[in-house]
């Protein structure tokens, strides 16, 4: 059976892979606008397993996945066998000789890496407890779209250090920009000796946020870690992404968020709602960047 190239993490590609991927997305965005009708995945599926709920990453995925002529499969682990007690390698044979791609999104980055080391179609990793590749595709791009270049750029990272910020760790590693993430010392980091090149901490938020290109954040709580939630907002009460933190940040900064956001928290409504937050363009972008790596992931560089 031939290598299959899967995306766990977002460094399973390389800078040159995601260059090509976001000129890709570009394509299929305005292709999209125009009403463009493009089917080259006609007659593919797209399996997508979900043990955590997802309102964006299901839309992304199902509607990106019929604008490319295919069609997509909802499976809720605790709806298959999977929720049975299955193992997941038995799984991953099984439904890989059936569809043409799989999504999974779920807890333990070991389990979506059990799956793909069994599987025969590529693997899509839709969120675990260690990475988001997916929203940080996207994430990237929308800053492209505004921006341009991310490449020297200063990316201020502000709360909890959650899947979403060990994939943008990751993301300064390939694209060159400086990452800086503010929470409470009890919170701060692990960083290995590559990480820490590109990622500085710090205890007050407007230490990070200071002359920042980029300001970004995720609620304090992400699933799976319900039970802190109480702690957690005692711990980050003053990590809230707000109008005085943004006036630290460059004039022009750009704010971001992954969604859903639990306004008054992590952040001030008044900052979702401003000219300088993109987080709508971003939600879009989900599903425009992941055609983009379904296309690429099963047909390869496109031309046209």
């Amino acid at each position: 059976m031939a290598s299959v190239k899967h995306f766990l993490q977002l460094k399973d590609l390389s800078k040159e892979e995601l260059v090509y991927l976001f000129a890709r997305t570009r394509r299929l965005k305005a292709r999209r606008e125009a009403g463009t009708l493009y089917q080259p995945l006609l007659g593919r599926t797209l399996a997508m397993i979900f043990d955590k709920h997802s309102t964006r990453t299901r839309v992304a995925f199902e509607a990106g996945m019929a604008q490319l002529g295919g069609s997509a499969l909802y499976l809720n682990s605790r709806d298959t066998q999977l929720g049975r007690g299955e193992p997941i390698e038995d799984v991953a044979r099984v439904m890989s000789r059936m569809v043409d791609l799989v999504m999974i999104r779920t807890f333990e980055q070991t389990i979506i890496e059990r799956f793909a080391l069994h599987s025969r179609v590529p693997v899509i990793n839709g969120l675990t407890n260690e990475y988001h590749p997916c929203q940080i595709l996207a994430d990237v791009f929308t800053y492209l779209e505004h921006r341009n270049s991310i490449a020297g750029r200063v990316v201020a990272w502000i709360g909890d250090p959650n899947n979403m910020f060990y994939t943008w760790v990751q993301a300064a590693q390939l694209f060159g920009f400086q990452l800086r993430i503010a929470a409470p010392e009890s919170f701060a980091p692990r960083l290995d000796a590559n990480s820490a090149q590109v990622t500085r901490y710090f205890a007050r938020p407007e230490d990070a946020a200071r002359g920042a290109d980029l300001v970004t954040t995720d609620v304090w709580t992400s699933m799976g870690f319900e039970q802190e939630s109480k702690a957690r907002q005692n711990a980050f009460q003053d990590y809230q992404v707000n109008r005085s933190l943004m006036a630290v940040a460059k004039p022009d900064a750009l704010f971001m968020h992954c969604l859903p956001a639990h306004r008054g928290e992590e952040v001030s409504a008044d900052v979702m709602d401003s000219p300088n937050s993109v987080v709508w363009d971003e939600a879009e972008n989900r599903m425009h960047t992941q055609k983009a790596l379904m296309e690429y992931l099963l047909l390869g560089q496109i031309s046209d």
